[in-house]
């Protein structure tokens, strides 16, 4: 019994290549869409709604007496994988452990969200602003103090956007 091999050849394809087919079709999902009403958000006037989850600025937070919650566990620093976070600690007189710097080099992060992910004491937060920039490299190298001024700024909206994933987590 012998299996007959298949054509490269067929009529089909060939008809609709030459009559210009998915021409026609790609014209015709042009024209459906050419009059209808256009979606266009007018940016920085209209915003568009985030997502809950949404991973923007990072930023230190305080416990509610000022102090600041990071314990130096450097767990964000290991767990990140752009190695954009450089910590540094020392222990002070009362035997705790805190920073004595913490960076961020926002041009190296890809807001994967581990850092915050593996922070036991929630000390590292993405926020959900993501409307800012820097003109020179330098502008995105956050230190210890700019995470600090972030966090204590936006700590309302940070602590809203907590409790509302709180189930989640």
């Amino acid at each position: 019994m012998t299996v007959a091999a298949a054509s490269p050849f067929s009529l089909k394809d060939f008809l609709k290549s030459f009559m210009l087919f998915e021409l026609f079709k790609g014209m015709a999902m042009t024209g459906r869409y050419a009059f209808k009403r256009k979606v266009t958000v007018q940016f920085p006037e209209e915003k568009t709604p985030l997502s809950p989850r949404f991973r923007g600025l990072h930023a230190l937070r305080r416990y509610e007496n000022g102090e600041e919650r990071c314990i130096a566990c450097k767990l964000c620093e290991a767990v990140c994988p752009a190695m954009a976070i450089t910590i540094e600690s020392d222990v002070r007189d009362d035997g705790s452990r805190r920073t004595t710097r913490y960076d961020i080099d926002l041009t190296k992060c890809i807001f994967c969200g581990f850092c915050e992910e593996s922070c036991p004491v929630d000390s590292i937060v993405e926020t959900h602003i993501f409307e800012y920039h820097g003109e020179k490299r330098g502008d995105l190298y956050f230190t210890k103090d700019m995470l600090l001024a972030v966090g204590d700024r936006y700590e309302n909206d940070i602590a809203a956007a907590k409790a509302a994933d709180a189930k989640y987590r």
